[in-house]
């Protein structure tokens, strides 16, 4: 559950019990341990998980479950409490211990009960075995566990511990390993991933991470994502600009535009700055695709600081932005701020943010009618098999929109060329054209 950061947390376990001689399946009724790797960031993620957690020990009644584990945010933040409330859970793990879960598993076989919720402290050098699942073709990296911002609304470096960058050294063998089984795309990860290597005195940074990565043969795209604003130094700009296996694509959660709410939220009067770099990376690369994320309704937030956001949004006109309502985090500073916002104003102002943003994305969208881009076909589309789905740089998976395709079909990670056709508010609708431009249809 949760971000793509627990999503490969998710993948080490699974490669931990695949090692271990573990079959897996998706199927919970067919299951004999079924393990949940939670989210506890914010609340709405806190009370999936849980209703998850429920739902997942009814198979202890009616499949064939004799073992139910609890790992990740969740577990850490909340552990003992969660033991108290549902003695459902057979064994719980914290955000430390990922490769654990094998003997966890033993334990419970032996009548035990066991938890492990200790320091987060995992260390992904250790070449953990990992069992992809999104497909060969497109495949994330964490190049660093934890965080050491201090953003006053968030609980994640409590939860996963300071930041800890892994060695350039174990992140290119795992590419490498990645690569050997067929990724074309490797996206890169970690809470802050422009503080890549500045907890390691005389470390590289990740201008020289990705210009290493960039060597091997196989790759085609490198995706960054969830860069910080106050890390993105110029000489990784001008990375992003050169190298051409480096996708336009920038991913840089920025939270708020009102200086006075931003030095609330801890995140320091970074307001110029941010709209500072993104002039500089349009300067840079003009055909950029620019991410962010932007939290209304933080404690004391006024309708004029509010007003400063749209105008950020209508001033910026992003490709893809989230907006979040805020979320009060016991254990936050923010939480104990004075002048917390009515849930229906933040609601209120969730929408007007996002109806902004939808009329901005549409409009982005329908100018790429006619344009020709490269793509990695992603596979069928969910709704029908009739149609497939595909990516450009431009788009980074799960959190995007889409390409979606139907005049001809691909395999599963093909880099075709493709000719936009339509533009609506997330997605786009495409035909896979020849050199020549004209339709090619597929056998």
């Amino acid at each position: 559950m949760g971000c793509s950061k627990n999503l490969v947390d998710s993948e080490i376990m699974l490669g931990s019990l695949r090692e271990a001689g573990y079959e897996i399946t998706n199927a919970a009724e067919e299951a004999d341990a079924i393990v949940i790797n939670t989210c506890g960031f914010i609340g709405l993620a806190k009370e999936e998980s849980i209703d998850t957690i429920l739902e997942m020990a009814e198979y202890k009644k009616r499949g064939r479950c004799c073992a139910l584990v609890v790992t990740g945010c969740l577990s850490q933040r909340y552990g003992r409490e969660l033991l108290e409330e549902m003695p459902e859970i057979d064994g719980m793990l914290g955000t430390g211990y990922l490769d654990q879960l094998p003997q966890v598993l033993e334990k419970i076989k032996l009548g035990e009960k066991p938890v492990l919720l200790g320091e987060p402290q995992f260390n992904y050098d250790a070449g953990a075995p990992r069992l992809v699942t999104t497909g060969a073709h497109s495949v994330y990296i964490k190049i660093a566990e934890g965080c050491s911002h201090r953003c006053a609304y968030c609980m994640i470096p409590a939860i996963r511990g300071p930041y800890r960058s892994r060695s350039m050294e174990s992140i290119v063998a795992e590419a490498e390993e990645l690569v050997g089984q067929g990724a074309k795309e490797l996206i890169l990860i970690a809470q802050d991933t422009s503080a890549y290597g500045k907890d390691r005195p005389g470390s590289p940074g990740l201008p020289e991470l990705l210009r290493e990565l960039s060597k091997l043969s196989g790759v085609h795209w490198l995706r960054v994502l969830y860069t910080y604003p106050t890390n993105f130094s110029e000489r990784l700009i001008e990375e992003f600009a050169v190298n051409p296996k480096v996708c336009r694509y920038v991913d840089i959660p920025l939270q708020h535009a009102s200086n006075d709410v931003l030095m609330r939220m801890g995140r320091g009067p970074v307001a110029d700055l941010q709209r500072r770099l993104i002039y500089r990376l349009r300067e840079a690369m003009p055909d950029v695709a620019l991410r962010s994320s932007f939290i209304v309704g933080f404690p004391g937030e006024t309708e004029a600081e509010f007003q400063e956001l749209l105008e950020f949004l209508e001033e910026m006109r992003f490709d893809h932005v989230g907006i979040f309502s805020y979320s009060q985090e016991e254990g936050s500073p923010a939480a104990e701020l004075p002048d917390q916002v009515p849930e229906e104003v933040k609601r209120e102002r969730l929408q007007r943010a996002m109806l902004l943003q939808q009329q901005i994305a549409r409009e982005k969208n329908q100018a790429r009618v006619g344009k020709i881009l490269e793509v990695l076909v992603d596979g069928p589309s969910p709704e029908t098999d009739l149609v497939l789905t595909a990516r450009s740089q431009y788009q980074a998976p799960e959190v995007d929109g889409v390409i979606y395709i139907g005049n001809c079909w691909l395999p599963q990670g093909t880099l075709a060329k493709v000719r936009i056709v339509e533009g609506h508010t997330y997605d786009l609708v495409g035909e896979v054209i020849q050199e020549s431009g004209e339709p090619w249809c597929g056998p």
